[in-house]
């Protein structure tokens, strides 16, 4: 039987409708199943029997089930998800203060082939539905419960595994889940969607203002990202920022700016002043994270003297630079570093 958590609320009205049951029923039954994670039809007491049986006939409340649990001295938590047909990837919870936020994956692998993440060694195997990625956000939810801290959880990024772009139509379809009402109840300014730039991609995603545009660049000029991110750059980064300075922002919003600064490779003075040319015109802030080494990736991590002295460039600039300490990195949970790998033979 098909997944009822693969369904959006309208679709599941049109179903519930369509067997003769009220509009309101799918509202109940979908909070039920997004807001209180309940994982059992019978469970639903709100629910008439009757229809809590015809549900159960239908549909199966399937998610994923948490394979391995790691959990860094930093209090980073990584989740390594295993789906129905087997499909494995990884989401991550990372403390910030007194709340989380929830990195999550769209893809199983990544097609884009950038040289200094892991993810990209896998390659690509298939995309997420948006009810297998919003499910990410269910499995965070009941284990942050377990602990007394379930409504802790309280920004989402689309920055674990794959390009959520090249799965645009699944990605949506998740964001439409986690926005609900009835449901988890996300808002736009509480979601920020990761891209290295879709042309086709970056335009719908505009057009629908679901999420937040957070854009990895990690190069300064056309030449030195098609060395390091060959999927990229076939969109040119000329266009890509004519793209970016007509993004619809909302007042006091700014595109993000991801830099992973490459050891010898894109994080001298010479890169930073070619940055701020770059951005010069667009309205954003620049996130500057020092490269986390990962097993079979031919860079190293940027000296300590290198990273201040690029984000002091910036900052003379007149531009709004952060330097993101990445968390997570002894699991191999910070940025990067996600590559889903288990002994399936053992799962």
């Amino acid at each position: 039987m098909d997944n009822i958590l693969d369904l959006t609320l309208a679709e599941l009205e049109d179903r519930l409708t369509r067997m003769g049951e009220p509009k309101f029923r799918a509202s109940q039954v979908w909070a039920w199943l997004w807001r209180h994670g309940c994982r059992d039809f019978s469970a639903m007491t709100n629910v008439a029997k009757s229809l809590r049986e015809r549900l159960a006939a239908t549909w199966v409340i399937a998610w994923p089930r948490i394979h391995t649990l790691q959990e860094s001295t930093d209090t980073t938590v990584k989740l390594l998800l295993q789906y129905a047909d087997g499909a494995l990837v990884e989401t991550v919870l990372i403390p910030e203060k007194d709340r989380f936020t929830q990195c999550l994956s769209t893809q199983v692998g990544c097609a884009m082939g950038c040289t200094f993440c892991s993810t990209g060694k896998m390659g690509f195997l298939r995309n997420l539905t948006g009810g297998e990625i919003a499910m990410q956000v269910l499995v965070a939810r009941d284990l942050l419960g377990q602990q007394g801290k379930g409504d802790r959880l309280t920004n989402l990024v689309f920055m674990g595994m794959g390009e959520p772009l090249m799965n645009w139509p699944e990605v949506k379809r998740s964001m439409e889940i986690l926005h609900s009402e009835h449901g988890l109840n996300f808002s736009r300014r509480k979601i920020t969607l990761s891209t290295c730039g879709i042309k086709k991609g970056l335009q719908e995603f505009a057009k629908h203002g679901l999420a937040l545009p957070a854009i990895s660049l990690h190069a300064p000029t056309q030449e030195l990202r098609k060395q390091i991110m060959p999927g990229a750059a076939r969109l040119p980064l000329d266009e890509l920022m004519a793209l970016l300075e007509s993004y619809p922002l909302q007042p006091r919003e700014r595109v993000t700016i991801e830099y992973i600064l490459l050891g010898g490779v894109n994080d001298t003075p010479q890169h930073a002043r070619q940055l701020v040319k770059l951005l010069a015109r667009l309205k954003c802030k620049v996130n500057l994270i020092a490269f986390n080494p990962g097993p079979g990736i031919p860079y190293k991590s940027p000296t300590r003297e290198a990273v201040l002295a690029f984000e002091q460039i910036l900052w003379d600039k007149g531009m709004t630079c952060i330097l993101r300490k990445s968390k997570g990195q002894d699991i191999a949970a910070a940025c990067g570093q996600l590559r889903a790998k288990a002994d399936r033979s053992g799962s």
